[in-house]
């Protein structure tokens, strides 16, 4: 069997596009809320500059959004090459998820983006207002129903399977294993779409991702005017913008920690598969420890890492004696036996090792996420302290510069995270691209060759290289340009103004 197989191209294709495109929504999402923060700032203090940050903010959200779309689309197509198998026996389902997101998200973002982008000096406060939350909005919504796919693929609910029998749907059991002879005419189809919808760990994954999202934005606000303020350029902008990010940032990951920990027991219920393997946890045991650091060595089924004794089982179960289920013992022997009736007792702990996810790999990704997380959270913390001090804009004092220069550097921060999530999350799933009910090497294109994935994988790198590097080349261009001086105008546009007199003296009478 060759190392490079179809089925490992097919994945690490869907890999790079996903990591690649999940880049910019984040930026999106969190820069959306920035903007309606800054506008309902203007109008509620009605102070210029607040307006001014709006007007810069927006044409970076603008560039993220238009290569959020262009690589985006590409994973659409994917699902129909690569993945057939899978599109065929979940479309029911699946599909109707990302018809949703095209049909209700995009369409609601894409709308108001004119009115958002064109809109200054042409309507209304108010109006341009209520667009800017009818975008953010919009890209709010557009996770919330890829999120719901996703997390559907996590823990299936509201579905049941049927079998096409001469052109007639049969049902099945709701326990019955799928196996390669039912690929073609098993599918999975609704029964209860609010079901499908807020299955077990919809609410709190999408939490977790527009949470990440938001710090996302955050950061990349906090970066900016950090940058700024450290070359001494728009100073009153970059510090009234550093306040409104690192506020928004702050926020976002004091709630984002919160969110960590109830994701995380969600988990612990649903799929103690992939608990067990982020923590590495081979052997049920009470005061099950918390890893900090280190490493799995899956041959020999031991953790060395830095511990807690205890906390694993105290965080997940709220009782520190309570044993906490290891690999050895998952998934558990009566699954087996309904996946290999034909299997021996003695047959099963060898079994049961194929549908282990890879360990080491989930374990470090994990920690690396929760580890930037709460470099984050430290620097939140010691920037709030120098804000509520009155040194953080103390550009002349060393500590002060060394902590912008690490806000400057903060923008990785999330993207670092959000990956490494997103990668402990699938991994984690492993071998099931739908959990306990599909694996993945079932859900490959039965015509799709190795070389022709091969060949779109270079094509879509070469092309997502380019836009990569048209992304940091605008952006870049634009931190060096600085704000327009329309942006930095102390004076209100005239439309603006007479809007708001008028409001003003409707409120008097």
């Amino acid at each position: 069997m060759p190392f490079v197989t179809a089925e490992i191209l097919a994945r690490v294709q869907f890999a790079f596009t996903i990591m690649v495109h999940y880049i910019y929504p984040p930026l999106s999402i969190g820069l959306g809320v920035a903007l309606v923060i800054m506008e309902a700032c203007w109008l509620r203090t009605g102070n210029i500059l607040f307006h001014n940050m709006a007007r810069f903010w927006t044409k970076v959200f603008a560039l993220t959004f238009a290569i959020g779309v262009a690589t985006g689309i590409v994973m659409e197509f994917e699902f129909g090459t690569n993945w057939a198998t899978y599109s065929r026996f979940v479309g029911d389902i699946f599909g109707s998820a990302l018809a949703a997101e095209g049909i209700f998200a995009f369409f609601l973002e894409s709308g108001f983006l004119a009115l958002l982008l064109f809109g200054w000096n042409k309507v209304g406060p108010k109006l341009h207002f209520f667009a800017t939350c009818m975008v953010c909005f919009g890209a709010h919504f557009s996770a919330v129903w890829i999120v719901v796919a996703n997390s559907w693929m996590q823990t299936p609910a509201g579905y049941h399977l049927e079998r096409i029998v001469d052109g007639k749907p049969v049902p099945l059991p709701i326990d019955h294993a799928v196996v390669a002879a039912d690929l073609g005419t098993v599918r999975a189809v609704v029964d209860d779409f609010w079901a499908m919808v807020f299955n077990p760990s919809t609410v709190d994954r999408l939490t977790h991702v527009v949470l990440g999202a938001w710090m996302a934005g955050a950061f990349l606000v906090v970066s900016i005017s950090a940058y700024y303020l450290l070359r001494r350029r728009h100073e009153e902008f970059a510090r009234a913008s550093l306040k409104v990010g690192l506020a928004f940032g702050t926020a976002a990951t004091i709630l984002q920690m919160v969110s960590g920990d109830l994701t995380a027991v969600g988990v612990s219920k649903n799929q103690p598969v992939k608990l067990a393997a982020i923590e590495g946890l081979y052997k049920t045991q009470p005061y099950a420890p918390l890893g900090l650091a280190g490493f799995v060595d899956s041959k020999t089924e031991e953790t060395h890492a830095l511990q807690i004794p205890g906390l694993l089982s105290f965080l997940t179960y709220h009782d520190a004696a309570k044993p906490v289920t290891g690999l050895q013992d998952l998934p558990p022997d009566n699954f087996l036996k309904r996946y290999h009736p034909e299997a021996a007792v003695a047959d099963l702990p060898g079994i049961r090792k194929t549908y282990w996810p890879n360990v080491p790999v989930v374990f470090q990704t994990y920690h690396l996420m929760v580890a930037v997380g709460s470099a984050l959270f430290a620097l939140v913390v010691i920037a709030g302290f120098f804000w509520w001090r009155g040194w953080l804009f103390r550009v002349d004092w060393l500590p002060a510069r060394l902590l912008l220069g690490a806000c400057v550097l903060s923008v990785l921060g999330p993207q670092i995270a959000n990956q490494a999530g997103w990668f402990t999350a699938e991994m984690g799933r492993q071998p099931w691209i739908v959990y306990e009910l599909l694996k993945t090497s079932q859900a490959l294109s039965k015509v799709v060759t190795a070389n022709q994935i091969l060949a779109s994988l270079l094509l879509f790198g070469a092309v997502y290289l380019l836009l990569f590097i048209m992304f940091i080349y605008l952006l870049t261009r634009k931190i060096q340009h600085g704000p327009d001086e329309g942006d930095q105008s102390h004076e209100m546009p005239d439309s603006w103004k007479a809007v708001l007199r008028a409001d003003d003296e409707e409120a008097r009478t």
